[in-house]
């Protein structure tokens, strides 16, 4: 985790990573002059300065600009030490003071987001408060009324396609679990899913090997190129398994030098990324593949933008035009 920070702080740099949040620039637009089709949110992690800087402003502003959901990322109060302390390590590097929620309770955001109309459908954690803290993590989580615990990555072994299956088997117990809570466990893929083993592609081997009525998926169009993988072609092969998309573009078309299996490989990809609509990827005809393979919630997520203002509302135009 160290070293995948001080790689984000050298390739960004702290100032393009954690640009200022003011939001008088940011509105262009009311939400009545572009009514969406689908559910358009914002994964936090696009903008985590701002809405540190002002939780309370960001969502209005997000509000006004016709975004209906946000989906947070850990860790929060609830999650395992393990999950915590990493947080503490990392947060000052990012220029960051505080965890998810950014200071206010569950039930104090609840009431924020009723405030401005908006909803959490589901909620980023990891693998160790998964499975150490997870009772604990339902029973807080609860009052936000979220759909899905997305677990965002794989961060230990995975060098096999026997360690893919171990990992369906603990997806699809921890889904059962939080299937008695309403609620579902979803996977977020990032690019090593389709490095093949034993002539299978551990991608395609998890949504084969997981319990449709426990396990869910969030598919990252970026993640999934930079594989070498196609979005659509995922979408058609399994309709209702991919509730959730996170949505960015590419300047020009980026590839992982390697496999996608490392950290440093990921953030490799930042510069490339662009806003939904402007850039080289069909990102019409995913959300179009995506509203007939059953995806429920389309976010915004174009790690750490560099131009927030810029981005927030010439996402939203796009998005809502489709």
């Amino acid at each position: 985790m160290k070293r995948r920070t001080a790689i984000i702080i050298s390739l960004l740099g702290t100032g393009a990573l954690l640009a200022a949040s003011p939001f008088e620039k940011v509105l262009g637009h009311s939400a009545a002059e572009f009514e969406s089709k689908i559910n358009i949110g914002v994964q936090l992690f696009t903008i985590p300065k701002m809405a540190e800087a002002d939780l309370k402003g960001t969502l209005q502003t997000l509000s006004e600009l016709g975004y209906t959901e946000i989906e947070f990322f850990g860790p929060y109060g609830f999650s395992s030490e393990k999950a915590i302390a990493d947080w503490e390590n990392i947060k000052p590097m990012l220029g960051l003071e505080k965890n998810a929620f950014y200071g206010y309770s569950v039930k104090e955001t609840m009431a924020l987001l009723k405030t401005f109309k908006l909803s959490t459908p589901s909620l980023h954690t990891d693998l160790d408060t998964l499975r150490n803290n997870l009772d604990k993590m339902l029973d807080e989580v609860a009052p936000l009324e979220a759909k899905y615990l997305v677990l965002p990555a794989i961060q230990e072994q995975r060098n096999s396609l026997e360690d893919y299956k171990k990992y369906a088997e603990e997806f699809n117990a921890m889904g059962e679990k939080m299937s008695k809570y309403g609620m579902k466990f979803v996977y977020h893929n990032h690019g090593y899913e389709h490095k093949t083993f034993e002539g299978e592609t551990p991608m395609d081997f998890l949504l084969q090997n997981t319990n449709e009525a426990y396990v869910q998926f969030e598919l990252d169009v970026f993640w999934m190129q930079a594989a070498g993988a196609n979005p659509v072609d995922y979408l058609k092969a399994y309709p209702n398994r991919f509730k959730l998309l996170h949505l960015k573009d590419a300047k020009e078309p980026f590839r992982f030098a390697g496999d996608g299996t490392t950290p440093e490989e990921w953030i490799q990809g930042f510069p490339f990324m662009s806003d939904p609509g402007d850039g080289v990827y069909d990102i019409k005809g995913i959300v179009e593949q995506g509203i007939k393979s059953g995806v429920e919630h389309f976010f915004l997520e174009r790690d750490l933008t560099p131009e927030p203002e810029k981005t927030l509302k010439n996402s939203y135009e796009y998005l809502s035009s489709l």
